[in-house]
């Protein structure tokens, strides 16, 4: 056992980028910086991230299947599915089943849910107004298109070490 104030020694470890640089981390303090002043904004309302999230696909893009609201939304379809019930409850958003097709779910924006994402629509326009004027306008469009680029690449169930997928 080390004594107090030794530095353990990784010689066997491969080397790690400065988490300051790392990928993974930097993405997170990107998200917590955007994020906050969101929380914020929605905490007047009771209303959590996860559930503005679906409130702002279903106002974009009407009606839609739950797999497909998972996606968009970026959350997790188990996720989404114990959210539904509740927002439903709140009236925030409807559910039907579709008669051609009685395993599926279908999710639509009430015109409460509306009136939620209308009331905040001035503040959020003003947080991103905030981050592009700061940030900048032609650096935002470049890294919302270099993080779409990103998103593209096909990671998993790929070899670590050469990165080329794996032949299953």
């Amino acid at each position: 056992m080390p004594e107090t104030g030794d530095k353990l020694k990784m010689t066997d470890a491969p080397a790690f980028r400065q988490t300051r640089r790392s990928l993974p981390i930097a993405l997170l303090r990107a998200r917590e910086t955007v994020m906050g002043p969101l929380r914020d904004m929605l905490a007047s309302s009771g209303v959590n991230e996860q559930k503005w999230r679906v409130l702002r696909v279903l106002q974009e893009k009407g009606p839609q299947e739950l797999s497909q609201v998972a996606a968009e939304a970026v959350l997790l379809l188990s996720s989404l599915t114990r959210m539904v019930g509740p927002m439903v409850e709140e009236g925030l958003i409807s559910r039907t089943t579709p008669p051609e097709d009685r395993r599926k779910t279908v999710v639509a924006i009430t015109p409460a849910g509306l009136a939620l994402v209308n009331a905040h629509a001035g503040q959020s326009a003003a947080i991103l107004g905030r981050i592009e004027t700061e940030f900048g306008h032609d650096r935002l469009e470049q890294l919302l298109d270099l993080l779409e680029d990103l998103q593209k690449l096909e990671l998993r169930g790929g070899n670590v070490e050469t990165g080329r997928k794996s032949r299953r």
